[in-house]
């Protein structure tokens, strides 16, 4: 099974993919889906529960921070890292937050954000439950998420396919093993790279490719320098 680049190397604040990149993309799209289905206005607070491992060692890992920023309507990929304190400190100075960037509701940490120590939800010990709730206390949306790493998020439903078949990627060179690697590097004389490269340019144009991984590659030394 042949995986991308663009999967292997995920851009996002550290310093745990599925602690701090998974959540805060789970966040981002709880927040983005309520707008898409017309529920931003009547939403008068959200509500966010972490169990299992994310409340056990969330607070280490950033989650709280995530959580924050990807209601706001925050990607780990696009965020500006100097921007990350400040915009964090604003939502806890003014207890408010502006749901998907759109819609400013109060979000009290103490209240919003609950640290559910004491249970794990059965999927996945990475769970996270959101529930946007209107004015008068009716829940108007709720959705539950797991980060199964990497930065992968998937909610209930998809949870539920993980382990079902999928169609497999349509590249020149599939492999399972670095063994099915090297034979095809041996039938084909080609080098390793130019086997990856086929793969990739099997999904993306040559200049989605390229422009990506100039990205990841700039991305590393920023963070050497960082």
């Amino acid at each position: 099974m042949f995986v991308s680049a663009f999967d292997l190397f995920k851009i996002g604040l550290g310093p745990s993919s599925s602690h701090t990149v998974g959540p805060m993309r789970a966040a981002h799209r709880f927040a983005h889906e309520l707008a898409a289905d017309g529920k931003l206005d009547s939403t008068g607070h959200v509500v966010v529960d972490l169990y299992g491992s994310l409340a056990l060692t969330g607070r280490g890992h950033g989650t709280d921070r995530a959580i924050l920023l990807g209601l706001s309507g925050e990607v780990p990929d696009r965020i500006d890292p100097d921007q990350v304190e400040p915009k964090v400190r604003r939502i806890r100075e003014q207890r408010a937050i502006v749901l998907d960037g759109r819609r400013e509701i109060p979000f009290h940490e103490q209240d919003h954000l609950r640290f559910r120590i004491d249970k794990t939800l059965a999927f996945h010990s990475n769970g996270m439950r959101f529930t946007a709730y209107d004015d008068a206390g009716a829940i108007v949306s709720r959705k539950i998420f797991f980060s199964v790493g990497g930065g992968f998020v998937v909610d209930e439903a998809e949870a539920q396919r993980i382990g079902e078949p999928v169609e497999a990627l349509h590249v020149p060179y599939p492999f399972a093993n670095a063994a099915e690697l090297l034979a095809y590097g041996n039938e084909s004389k080609k080098r390793i790279a130019e086997m990856m490269r086929a793969n990739e340019l099997a999904l993306r144009s040559p200049d989605e490719v390229r422009s990506g991984l100039l990205e990841r590659w700039a991305v590393m030394n920023e963070s050497i320098e960082r």
